[in-house]
């Protein structure tokens, strides 16, 4: 599985300089995980909604660039290009779902790939080939952890389940995958301009069946994301990661005073936009051939990705670095009967450190290096290496 979110042990970043007064981020916290509870997501009938885990935000204050930060945060929960995700189905008895609603998962997912995404997904029959592990503990709510935090889980654990019987909610599932693809709660982004009526929302969050208190109402509903996190349209009331909202509970815009806000069903239009953005469809000629000794030179925007095919003639250790002052997330992959499968990976952003880590390789074997910018110097300053 692709467990690549460990800080770098490189060297430290080449700034042709020395980089006085940066010093190292803490480790971000871990563990966003969404719950929803509505047996109906999208539907007018009373609905639990998403509770986030009250967690700080990552100190990055520290590297004294808000523009570096921002970038960081924007992508950090977000996957490689190009990763092959394996989902599994548990099959305990107080986790195991129908067949039916296997099937509307496996759907969901074909959904996300028909939007022509450069991701995969695929089933697989253990847990431990699986970065998402699916339950459906009934009574639990439907919930995921946000992209690449599922790699924190234990092996045993689920990283995303559906509390209720979803035989007939595709969208329930559509909405889940896309947290695990790294997307927020789109009502709390602080680009919508909406306005909120906090006593009613109080006053309805603290009825059935949600019974939340103030703080937890606040935390999933009235907070606004940070600005740093956000990235894509100024709002998308339609977008699958929306939740619906009964009439009175939002001031502005004003039409939703009285009527209530549901979304359209299924992936919006700037839903499969923005996935596209981060996740481009991958052809042929977007390899290259990395070869040892010989440093890449890359100009990228942030977001952008490098990739690889890496075929050694030699079996032995190898090293892989970037270099250069910028913020990325390496990742290999060796092909094992037609699919990528994690080796190894780093991710150096918020650091001094650039990204390295050493792999044994086979030679006559096929590997795939998938190196993604999160923000660098300046443009042109980067390379990759392998020795």
């Amino acid at each position: 599985m692709a467990a690549y979110k460990k800080k770098s042990t490189g060297k430290k970043k080449s700034t042709g300089k020395k980089s006085a007064g940066r010093s190292k981020a803490a480790k971000k916290p871990t563990a966003k995980k969404t719950r929803t509870g509505a047996s109906q997501s999208r539907s007018r009938k009373p609905h639990n909604y998403c509770t986030l885990p009250e967690l700080p935000e990552r100190p990055l204050e520290a590297l004294g660039n808000s523009g570096r930060a921002r970038l960081i945060r924007i992508s950090d929960r977000k996957w490689v290009n190009g990763t092959h995700l394996h989902y599994y189905f548990f099959t305990n008895s107080g986790w195991r779902g129908t067949s039916t609603e296997r099937d509307v998962v496996r759907e969901a997912f074909r959904r996300w790939k028909s939007v022509g995404l450069g991701l995969e997904f695929s089933e697989v029959d253990t847990p431990h080939e699986a970065e998402i592990r699916i339950g459906f503990q009934r009574g639990d709510g439907a919930w995921s952890y946000v992209g690449r935090d599922v790699l924190d889980q234990g092996v045993n654990d689920r990283t995303m389940n559906f509390g209720w019987n979803i035989a007939n909610e595709i969208d329930t599932a559509i909405h889940e995958i896309g947290h695990t693809l790294g997307f927020p709660h789109e009502h709390q982004n602080p680009n919508a301009g909406i306005v909120w009526d906090e006593e009613a929302v109080y006053a309805a969050l603290a009825a059935p069946p949600n019974n939340w208190d103030r703080a937890t109402t606040h935390w999933n509903i009235l907070r606004k994301l940070p600005q740093s996190e956000v990235s894509g349209s100024d709002w998308d009331k339609d977008s699958i990661m929306h939740y619906p909202f009964e009439a009175g509970m939002i001031l502005e815009p004003s039409q939703f005073r009285t009527q209530p806000l549901v979304p359209a069903p299924g992936l919006s239009a700037k839903d499969k936009q923005w996935a596209k953005h981060f996740y481009p469809p991958l052809a042929p000629n977007d390899y290259k051939e990395l070869k040892p000794y010989r440093s890449v030179r890359a100009s990228l925007d942030p977001g952008e990705q490098l990739n690889f095919y890496v075929r050694p003639d030699a079996t032995r250790w190898y090293d892989f670095a970037t270099f250069g002052f910028s913020d990325t997330v390496m990742v290999l992959f060796e092909e094992i009967d037609g699919q990528p499968r994690y080796r190894a990976g780093d991710d150096d952003s918020g650091t001094r450190l650039n990204a390295h880590f050493e792999e044994r390789l086979f030679a006559g074997r096929t590997y795939i290096l998938r190196v993604r910018l999160y923000w660098q110097n300046r443009r042109g300053d980067f390379s990759v290496m392998m020795w």
